[in-house]
């Protein structure tokens, strides 16, 4: 059997194809993220780490540093629902706020856990949880819906490509 290119690209385009589908999926669904709604973005990252929350937490906090989030953590807690709610807004909607600075300046992983962490905290009421009744928008669904669908590794990507763009870098020009 002679092999050419031609019977190497066709043997191994599928592999490749699956590569750029697995990067096409990946990179659609944070397009699709970024252009939720802040209060659909928050929500997708409750209902994200309510539902595989237990997958999650071990690749997040695993290199987390999760010390260094838990004054800003603290923070949150004493405060009010209504001013909960508004930090967690200003950290989604990237406003230059102090707990948006305060977050800006932790690593990937330990965000990853920060949101973990908060997600445990709104159940079990010590943050102002998702309003009862709140309806995610459709393309709030679909969001959770393919991430449901992507492997583990791809599910990390998206929510760390998500989180690390949250908040302010206090150090950035």
């Amino acid at each position: 059997m002679t092999f050419t290119s031609d019977s190497a690209s066709t043997r191994f385009s599928s592999s490749f194809n699956y590569n750029n589908q697995t990067a096409d999926a990946v990179t659609s669904t944070i397009a699709v993220f970024k252009a939720l709604s802040v209060d659909d973005q928050l929500a997708v990252l409750w209902y994200a780490y309510t539902e595989m929350g237990k997958s999650i937490t071990p690749a997040a906090t695993g290199a987390a540093r999760l010390q260094l989030a838990e004054g800003l953590l603290n923070q949150i807690k004493k405060m009010s629902h209504l001013e909960q709610l508004e930090a967690m807004r200003d950290l989604a909607a990237q406003k230059n706020t102090q707990i948006s600075r305060s977050y800006g300046i932790l690593s990937g992983n330990t965000k990853l856990a920060f949101w973990y962490e908060l997600a445990e905290l709104m159940a079990k009421g010590f943050v102002v949880p998702v309003p009862a009744g709140y309806q995610i928008s459709r393309d709030g669904a679909q969001v959770l819906e393919t991430l449901k669908e992507l492997d583990f590794g791809q599910q990390i990507t998206v929510f760390r490509k998500v989180v690390i763009e949250m908040g302010v870098d206090p150090l950035a020009d």
